[in-house]
Order: C-alpha cells, then structure tokens, then sequence
C-alpha cells in the first residue's frame, strides 16, 4: 500500500508539472495499464523487489490520471472571450469568508444562473467591490457568507503575474476551483436576495466570520489582531508584510496559523476529557464503558474535535495532514489494529493528494509531510529511550527540534534559497508559548461571551507582542538568515543524502561526513552572465516597470514595480522572492525613474529587504524612498559609468529640468542606455513625445538600440514615429498588466512597433523576460520555459 500512495504522488506531481493535458484516449490507457499492473502483482509477480516496483509504477499511472481527469474537469468551466471585460449580471451566493482592506472587499461567489441570455458564466468566481475604484465613491455592500447577492459585475480569465520563484495565481485559482476573477460594477442593481442561505460549507464560513468579528472587536486596533485571528480560524490575510518577514527570517511561520501540533493538542485534550468522563460514569449510572470502551469514545471525540478545529482554519495542506493522521490513529483503535507510523504518514499523504492533487505545488505540502517524515527517520534506530521527567522531555524536545532544522535544510533552500540559522532557538521559544499559551486562550477568548472573553484575548495579544519583540530582535541578528541560490538537482541530492547520513543514530559510523556533504549546497553563490556580457531580466510584475541587469561582477535594479495594496507590492511579491531563489542579497545600485507608484511600489520593501549601496532616482530630496537609501543621487543627462566593461549612460533628464515645476513626473523620468559594445539596451521610463523629442535633439546619436523598453508602457503620449525611427530596436519591451484600465499598449502604438518590423513582447503574455546580450541578443520567457496547462496561450514564442 505504502509503495501504491508514492507512486500515486509521484503520478500526480508528474502531471503538475505538464504543458498540456493528455487526451481522453491517454487517460484511459493510463488507467488500464494500471490496472494491469495491480492484476499482475495479484497473481503472477512473486519476487518482493518485483512486486514494490509494479506496484509503485501502478501507483504512479493511476495518480496521473486521476490527476488528469479532475485538471480537465475544473477546466472545463470558462468564460467566452467576448464576454471579457462587459457588463454581466449574476445571481449567487457568497461562499467565503470575505476579506476586507482599505479600498473595498473581496470574496468568492458561487454563481446560481447568470441574467444575461446566451452567456455562460463559470460556478465559482472571485470578486473585488471597491469603494472609490470602479465604484465611483459608492459605499461596498455589507457581504457575509451564506448571503444571496444579484450584481452586476465585469469578469476576466484567471491570471496572475509569472516570474520564477515567485507565486503561481493562476494555479492557486485553479486548486479552489475558481474560473473567473472580476469586480462589482457600481449601481442600483447590486441587490441583497436573502440574509442566510445554507449549506454545511456556507455554515462554517459564518462560524468563522463570527469568531473573527468577535476577536477584531475585542482588539481593535491591536498591532497583532491577526496573528490571533490567523491562531483561531486559519485566516492570515490580516497580519502585515513588516511581521511575515520577522517570523519568516525566525524561522517560526508555520506557527502563525492552525497547524499541526495546535490542531493535535486540542483533540489530545478533548480525547483526554472524554475519557476521563466516560470512565467515572458509573458514578452517575449510566454505564458508558459497558456500551462503549473508554479508549473509543476517547478516540472518536478527538477526530471529532479535530476535524472541526481542521473546518475552521479553512482546511490547509498541514492541517489535513493532521487530520488524516490522527483519523486513521482513530479508525486502527475502533478496529484493534494497531497502525504503524509510516502507514499511518502514507495513508495521510494518499488522502491529501487524492482530494487535492494540487497541493504537490505548494511548499507548505512538502514541508509538512517532509518534517514528520524526518522526525521518524529521526527517531528510528534508536535503542536507549530519554531520561524520565522534565529533563527527558526536554532532551527529547530538543532533539526533534535539531532534526526538524537540520532536516529540512535542503528542502528549505530549494524552496525559498535561504535558511534561517536562529530558527532552533527561535523555536525552542515560540512552540511552547504558542501552542500552549497563546492558542488556548485565544480559542477560549474567542469562544467566551463579554468581558471575561475580552480578558482572555488581551491578555494572548500581550503573550504575542512580548514573543513578537524577541523575534524582532532576532531576526536583527547579523547572519540570522543565510541565504543561497536553489541548488541543482545533483547538489540537492548530495545535500539531501549528507542530511539523512549526519541524522543517524549515535555509533553510525562518521556521521560528521554528511555535514560535509552540505557544504556543496550551502557555499554556492549566484551566477553572473561571462565578462563582456550583460543579462536583463525583465519582470512581469502587472501594470508596472522593474527590470534586473546583471554584468559579470554587478548588478542594477531598474524601477521597482507597483504597489498593489497596503503591504503589497511589486518588491516584495515578485523581486524579493526572485532574489532569494537565485541566492543575491545585495544590490550595487537601484534607479527608481520617477515617483509614479507603478515604479516606486516596491522600493521600500527591497531597500529593507537587500542590501543597496546607491539609489539613482528624479524623485524629490524629501521622498520617504530618498530618505531610506543609504546613498541617493539624482538622475542627471551626462552620467557614465562602467561595470565589467559594460557601459552605462544617463541620457535624460536634464540638470535644469528639475528647477520647472510645470513639469509632469513622467517628464523626468530617468532614461539609461546600456551596451557592451556589440549590443544595447535603452529603458526610457515614462517619457512622453516632448522629452522623445528632446532627446532626438541633443543624443540622436546615443539613441540607437536593438532592445527598447517601450517608453510609459506603450501609450499614446510616447513612442513617436521619429522617436523608434532613431532608435530601431530589434524588440520592445511592453512592461504591461493584464487588461490594464490604462488599455496600454495602445492599439495604434502597438501596430506602429509591428509595422517597423519591431519584435514586440508583452509582458501579461510571455511572463517575466530573460535577455542575454553578447555578441547577439537571445530572450526567454517564462511562460514558454514553464508552460504548464493551466496557462492560456497566447503564442509567444523563444528565440536564441
């Protein structure tokens, strides 16, 4: 069975990894052959190895179909493209709890019927409602799950920004099933039906609202509100940015949620108090051990409770891990089986991917599933148990915890590039004040009325803060976090393979060489482009500007991306997660070209998040970005410097065009050239057809390039005729969103590049953009190197 559920895994994660979906015939023969196999090992393989291999490749057929079949069922809702972007109107029924921020709502809606004739509207959708953006300054509707809502909405395909290491939207859209995103069109249609309609799922998301409106009220205004709501029902949407990156950089992130061991010590003490009741009942007469063993009705409360603490944290991957894992513990003591440990992980990880073959994308899965697998490895072998008493429990603590850390080394740095070296003593600190005082008195706060209630909140909020403090101060620490690029397949295995060698029991023979074997993994630094070369990277971070250059031995961010909401931007979302992946902790300079937010969004967070040592910028001395550079030049015609051999020139703006206050930002907005000799790049910023035209004046000769960033995204003010004529880029750059409001590029502008023979790359299109520019320019696109088949296609293809 064991041998069936990997191979189903690794069946499931095969297909996740897929450009295309296979067809109805191939899914069939997967199927069939399958079961061949397991007819096979039935009555004909005999030889153990045999039977774990056939076993295993039925396992693997059988979760790549299954996996197959359920992607093209949740597929196969969809909205026409002519139905994109146009009034609709629906009927439904809010199914989530909603999440509310500065500018409006969003939540999900289970589409009832649409009211238009002849239009086809996908089941699930989810929907923004602002309150100035689209609305027009009318007031957001008070959505709660459960209501039925008529309203008139604007919908559009899933898509979300594509860049390497970063976050993949569209598929997390797909894993919820939702086939549509959009927002509520302001007006007098926008209708409540009914207060409440339910269902089991409709239910708990009230449960839920409920308990987070009564801890919201309870701290109004409290800096950690969400932390004890994310501690109560699951719900993180709440915490700041500024504090994931404290509990990330402690290492203790996995805590700030309903995981593991909270969901496992509340069933452990329901479990417990079931038991003791159901003992001691002969004292009220009513018998209970003679209808039912003790150690049953124990076991069947603490899946119950489980189960409903698992409904209310929204059922993440560790969650149901949890639940899957104690239910079988449950289901082996109601039989009088006892089950074994790595039977019991298995049948865990069999459920997880059979009712969510999506989940093999996410870190969480591979995290959670690897932690419990290494602290069995951990503990196996083992013959001498701990010392009885506090002191064997805190070797034992502190036991699992080394291995917990030094287990998931490899696996951490695959995934996220870094590691946190303070993440044991973090830990060893924030379990114990976590799980067992701050949870338990956040849930009985929550779940008790009044001001006793209120107490009980205030007093975890306090816990919180004081723990908050001590992380902060840690993850201060210099080298808390050491940071390296995502290992090669070879380097990981070798550091994988040292990590289990070094958690082997005491007398395994020089158990010191597998930290050895880690040292491949946790030395490597990040690449650079050969010398005389120069690589760019141009990031799909929506409607926005940020692009990485890179030289042999340097490396200069341009523009920084959007804001996209309080404590969202394109800095911390795209860039930050692409550096970490590849391993680079500091910046030799950033250029921010002018002070519009689709370029300045990010800045903040990477000054706070890498290291910089200049900042080039047209922004004013007092800008809070100018404030936090450690070093701010402004941008000024003439400037010149050089990296590697590579040639860096600033042609715009003018000394004397600050002093105009009649000026636009976008007229200021820096304008670099870039070349090796053999090939340039020109990012123009912002630039409209008075500053192309100036520019055409005093640098015609400067302006030749074979790549060019078209100038303000390809709208109607830039990109004059005159303008691409002196420069004859080879390619354009659209740095673009998808269906942007600004309808960038223009139309017109956009067949002027076509029509001069200009290769044109959108970046809502292609994805995030790789060049390398040598004695020739090749690009790549992300979209076209990780195609998968919950992308839509837009014909973009590579050339080298």
């Amino acid at each position: 069975m064991r041998s069936f559920i990997l191979g189903f895994v690794i069946g499931v994660s095969c297909l996740q990894t897929a450009a295309t979906l296979p067809s109805t015939k191939q899914m069939a023969a997967c199927a069939a052959a399958a079961a061949l196999l397991l007819l096979a090992c039935a009555y004909a393989i005999r030889h153990p190895a045999a039977r774990i291999a056939t076993i295993a490749s039925a396992g693997l057929l059988a979760g790549f179909t299954w996996a197959a079949l359920l992607a093209q069922t949740t597929l196969a809702p969809s909205l026409a493209p002519r139905d994109e972007g146009r009034d609709l109107h629906i009927v439904g029924i809010v199914e989530t709890l909603p999440y509310r921020f500065d500018q409006g709502v969003r939540f999900d809606f289970r589409v009832e019927r649409s009211l238009d004739a002849g239009v086809g509207v996908p089941p699930h959708v989810a929907l923004s409602w602002y309150a100035g953006r689209h609305g027009a300054g009318r007031a957001v509707g008070d959505v709660q799950p459960g209501q039925r809502w008529r309203l008139t909405v604007r919908l559009q395909h899933p898509h979300g920004n594509a860049n390497p290491g970063g976050f993949d939207y569209e598929a997390w859209l797909l894993e919820q099933g939702v086939r549509a995103t959009g927002y509520v069109r302001a007006g007098d249609d926008n209708t409540q039906l009914s207060a409440f309609v339910a269902s089991p799922s409709v239910l708990v998301e009230r449960v839920r609202a409920a308990l987070r409106a009564r801890i919201q009220d309870a701290l109004a205004g409290r800096t950690y509100a969400g932390v004890i709501v994310a501690l109560v029902i699951g719900d993180q949407r709440g915490i700041d940015q500024a504090d994931w990156q404290v509990f990330n950089r402690t290492g203790i992130g996995h805590l700030i949620s309903i995981s593991g061991l909270h969901i496992t010590m509340i069933a452990g003490l329901a479990a417990w108090a079931v038991s003791a009741l159901w003992r001691r009942s002969f004292f009220t007469g009513a018998r209970l051990p003679l209808l039912l063993p003790a150690q049953k009705a124990a076991a069947l409360a603490g899946a119950i409770v489980a189960l409903l603490y698992v409904l209310l944290a929204g059922f993440g991957v560790p969650a149901q891990r949890t639940l899957y894992m104690l239910s079988v513990v449950a289901l082996a003591l109601w039989m009088g089986r006892l089950a074994a440990v790595s039977h019991v992980l298995c049948a865990a990880l069999g459920v997880v991917v059979l009712l969510d073959p999506w989940a093999v994308l996410w870190p969480g899965f591979w995290l959670s599933f690897g932690a419990v697998a290494v602290i069995l490895f951990a503990g196996h072998g083992r013959i001498a148990p701990p010392p009885a008493g506090p002191r064997g429990a805190l070797l034992l603590a502190g036991r699992t915890q080394w291995a917990v850390t030094a287990g998931l080394v490899p696996l951490t740095l695959l995934l996220f590039g870094q590691v946190s070296v303070v993440s044991p003593l973090a830990n060893a600190v924030a379990i114990p004040v976590v799980s067992f005082v701050v949870t338990p008195l956040a849930l009985a706060g929550s779940l008790t009325p009044g001001p006793p209630g209120d107490w009980l909140l205030l007093l975890a909020h306090w816990v919180v803060e004081m723990l908050a403090w001590l992380l902060r101060h840690m993850a201060g620490w210099p080298g808390a976090v050491w940071r390296a690029p995502a290992p090669q397949a070879w380097v990981f295995a070798l550091g994988l393979g040292g990590t289990l060698w070094m958690l082997m029991p005491r007398g395994w023979p020089h158990r010191w060489a597998g930290a050895v074997a880690l040292l491949p993994m946790l030395m490597q630094l990040p690449d650079h482009p050969p010398a005389g070369t120069f690589r760019v990277t141009a990031f799909d971070v929506g409607q926005g500007m940020a692009l990485l250059v890179e030289t042999a031995g340097h490396r200069l961010l341009y523009d920084t991306g959007p804001a996209y909401a309080p404590g969202a931007d394109g800095g911390s979302r795209v860039i930050l997660p692409y550096l970490r992946m590849r391993g680079i902790a500091t910046l030799d300079g950033i250029v921010v070209s002018h002070s519009d937010t689709d370029h300045t969004g990010g800045a903040l967070a990477l000054l706070e998040g890498v290291d910089a040592g200049w900042l080039a910028s047209s922004l004013p001395d007092g800008h809070p970005i100018v404030r936090a550079a450690r070093r701010h030049v402004r941008c000024v015609a003439g400037q010149h410097w050089e990296w590697d051999g590579i040639a860096f020139d600033m042609l715009h703006p003018t000394a004397a065009s600050y002093a105009d206050a009649r000026l636009k930002t976008n007229a200021r907005s820096c304008t670099l050239r870039i070349s090796n000799g053999h090939r340039t790049l020109l990012l123009a910023g912002d630039i409209e057809a008075a500053q192309e035209a100036a520019l055409l004046g005093r640098a015609r000769n400067r302006l030749r390039a074979d790549v060019l960033l078209a100038p303000h995204h390809g709208s109607g003010t830039s990109s004059t005729l005159a303008f691409l004529q002196a420069v004859r880029p080879e390619v354009a750059i659209f740095q673009v969103g998808y269906r942007n409001r600004y309808h960038h590029p223009k139309p017109e502008v956009y067949e002027r590049y076509g029509t001069l023979g200009v290769a044109r790359l959108r970046t809502d299109e292609a994805g995030a953009l790789t060049f390398d520019f040598g004695t020739d320019v090749g690009w790549r696109s992300y979209r076209a190197e990780h195609a998968r088949y919950w992308y839509m296609r837009y014909g973009v293809g590579d050339r080298e």
